[in-house]
């Protein structure tokens, strides 16, 4: 099926992923660029463009009743126009200012070495929702909606990477093999599979930057950490793009868990958490077309 056969979506579950991977980019955007370290604290401050990219792809989705690239263009601006997005990176900021002038989705998105960053996949995961990430059909739109931002191919395979990881969360399954074998060949899946099994601070061996190579697949090893606070004191611990990491990783760890599981304290100390509380209760109401 291209959209998931559900009348209404998990609001646990919507809950979980947005709040997750708000208290993910919160607390590690505290520590980003910082060298590894251990002992750090897990006090969110302000998240940041990857959550604040995240609810205008819900918020664009719900309004529209479906996952369409040329309004969720629309929605990423419209919500940078309502609340600037903080910290947003350059391939991002070259498709806002083109979108605003009246540029085509398909065609503001950078190109060339530099768009492999990990800007689509870390507002990707609402996706995850209303898609089948396995149906050639539902990965054309992956693809569109990476594309508004990212025109690489590196950068459609990390988004797909996130997107499967969130839909088979919702199955309670996280298995990184298989989502591995789902993607198409890229630097992404060789390195899913190179530290698919080795421990987090071992796998960060091989890079921690925004680059999507190393960000997408620390964000879904840490993802399979059991308890929320450990995973996200190891990830802040990686120093480098820990916001985005923590973001990505929170996302997937809450689709799969559910908001009950996260930690109480830390919710109630996030910033903007009625944002985001707000666009998980529309998002949920979502009855996507088919």
């Amino acid at each position: 099926m291209w959209w998931r056969p559900r009348p209404e979506l998990d609001l646990e579950r919507v809950r979980g992923c947005l709040l997750g991977g708000a208290l993910g980019d919160a607390v590690g955007a505290r520590h980003e660029g910082a060298p590894p370290a251990g002992g750090r604290a897990l006090r969110p401050g302000h998240f940041t463009d990857d959550t604040q990219l995240t609810l205008a792809t819900a918020e664009a989705i719900a309004d529209a009743g479906r996952a369409d690239p040329e309004r969720i263009a629309a929605g990423l601006l419209a919500w940078h126009r309502r609340d600037p997005i903080r910290g947003v990176g350059t391939a991002t900021a070259k498709a806002l200012r083109e979108l605003s002038v009246g540029g085509h989705w398909a065609l503001v998105g950078r190109t060339g070495e530099h768009a492999a960053g990990n800007g689509a996949a870390i507002r990707i995961a609402p996706l995850a929702f209303v898609l089948d990430p396995r149906d050639p059909k539902a990965r054309r739109t992956i693809r569109d909606v990476a594309r508004i931002t990212h025109r690489s191919d590196e950068a459609y395979a990390g988004a797909l990477a996130v997107c499967l990881a969130v839909h088979d969360a919702l199955s309670d399954d996280l298995d990184l093999d298989l989502i591995a074998a789902a993607l198409p060949d890229s630097g992404v899946r060789d390195r899913l599979r190179e530290i698919a099994r080795l421990e987090l601070r071992d796998a960060a061996a091989r890079g921690t930057s925004g680059w999507v190579v190393d960000a997408v697949p620390l964000a879904l090893r840490a993802a399979s950490i059991p308890d929320f606070e450990s995973m996200l004191a190891e990830v802040v611990a990686l120093g480098g793009d820990c916001d985005s990491i923590g973001s990505m990783a929170g996302q997937i760890w809450g689709a799969r868990h559910g908001a009950a599981a996260l930690p109480t304290a830390m919710l109630r100390e996030l910033p903007g958490r009625d944002d985001v509380e707000r666009v998980a209760h529309a998002f949920a109401r979502t009855r996507p077309d088919r």
